[in-house]
């Protein structure tokens, strides 16, 4: 994965977040919206807050795996016909 598209992930997990922490803040205080209006969506909130999670996650797994460096498959491959 690129820096680029890391950067782009990273952003669109923080607004994500950012974006769904204000809406149920406001949410919780406002009380003109019915209880079942507010559960439905907090949970929609909640769900949206767990898939930014995980694209933060997986960006940075994916990252740390790119910076960890490997052994060379060609070396791995003369290695197995000298044996």
């Amino acid at each position: 994965m690129t820096r680029r598209a890391a950067v782009f992930l990273y952003a669109f997990a923080g607004w994500t977040v950012f974006v769904w922490v204000v809406f149920i803040r406001n949410i919780a205080k406002d009380h003109t919206h019915t209880t079942g209006f507010k559960v439905v969506h907090i949970t929609l909130a909640v769900i949206s807050i767990a898939f930014a999670a995980g694209c933060f996650a997986v960006v940075s797994r994916t990252r740390r795996r790119r910076d960890v460096p490997r052994a060379d498959p060609r070396l791995a491959e003369t290695s197995a016909q000298d044996g």
